[in-house]
């Protein structure tokens, strides 16, 4: 073969290669409501007025491909009081744009291409920012990558969402959220020791894996001011991918730290041989003995269902 026809023939597969990956790419429509409202904040069923996305803190959880359109609509609800906008971490828009507030009865419109892998939060970012967020106003979008898993960024055998965020005393002025002044607990997916059934009697969730399983943990940290320091009580984080990007990774940590409005993805494998629990916190103890435990259970009875099959924020 000459060498101009095996250029030609190089150059057309090169072709095809970028015509599939396109073609691979998608739009994914996104439609999240505002709701100011009341929200169960712990196990016992006790309310406090909130701003949520979709009703429920965190708000509902975006997944798309690495290099997908997000085509994106935001409803702020007539009966809100507040003007409200959406901050997506994982979009290059502009922010006096897209990121605009609108009031309460409009819509807010755009799309942007997820073109970095990973894990992102997303928050209102309307004046006070700090307010918007202490109230409940994030969620989280995961971003896989276009290559899909690998020796490098195995498939998990369970995933779960954790996101913490602040609980602030009811009738907390604005100025005082960005003080960090007010603040009296920690929400795990939006409750006080949400899967802690051993500081919370009342808790009813907990994670669930079989002994030896891979256990990947998408970590978002919504407070206002505080860090989190990650750590897997009984266990060592077998990787830990910062941003949730799989080319960003560390291993055999035991605590990771992960500030405020960022995220990582971590994963834990239990002893294979036994029964065992994690107790996964924020070792900065003023948080976890206030809210920032969540357990994880390792045994034959795992439910099957839990961290499969888009289950992985428990409600």
């Amino acid at each position: 073969m000459n060498s101009n026809k095996f250029l030609t023939l190089m150059s057309a597969s090169l072709v095809g290669l970028v015509t599939v990956a396109a073609a691979q790419a998608e739009i994914i429509k996104v439609e999240i409501p505002v709701i100011e409202k009341d929200v169960v904040i712990d196990n016992a069923g006790n309310t406090q007025p909130m701003w949520t996305f979709g009703g429920e803190i965190p708000g509902p959880l975006v997944r798309v491909k690495q290099g997908d359109t997000v085509d994106f609509t935001m409803l702020n609800d007539k009966d809100n009081k507040e003007s409200h906008s959406m901050d997506f971490h994982a979009a290059v828009v502009d922010v006096l744009d897209e990121f605009a507030p609108v009031k309460p009865g409009k819509t807010k419109a755009f799309k942007f291409q997820a073109n970095h892998p990973g894990v992102f939060i997303y928050h209102c970012s309307s004046d006070a920012m700090s307010e918007h967020i202490g109230r409940g106003m994030y969620g989280v979008i995961i971003v896989d990558p276009k290559e899909g898993y690998s020796e490098a960024y195995p498939k998990p055998d369970r995933e779960y969402v954790l996101v913490q965020g602040d609980l602030f005393k009811e009738g907390t002025k604005t100025e005082n959220y960005t003080k960090n002044e007010g603040k009296q607990a920690n929400l795990i997916n939006g409750k006080v020791y949400h899967y802690d059934p051993v500081h919370d009697a009342n808790a009813s969730l907990a994670l669930q894996s079989k002994p030896g399983e891979l256990v990947r943990i998408f970590f978002v940290n919504a407070q206002v001011t505080d860090s989190v320091a990650f750590h897997p009580i009984a266990g060592i984080w077998d990787r830990v991918y910062d941003n949730g990007n799989p080319k960003n990774v560390s291993y055999g940590m035991q605590t990771f730290m992960v500030a405020p409005a960022h995220a990582a993805a971590f994963d834990l494998i239990s002893p294979k041989d036994r029964p065992t629990n994690n107790a996964i916190v924020d070792h900065q103890m003023k948080n976890a003995l206030t809210g920032a435990i969540t357990v994880l259970i390792n045994n034959d009875e795992a439910d099957p269902k839990l961290g499969r099959d888009g289950n992985l924020i428990l409600r």
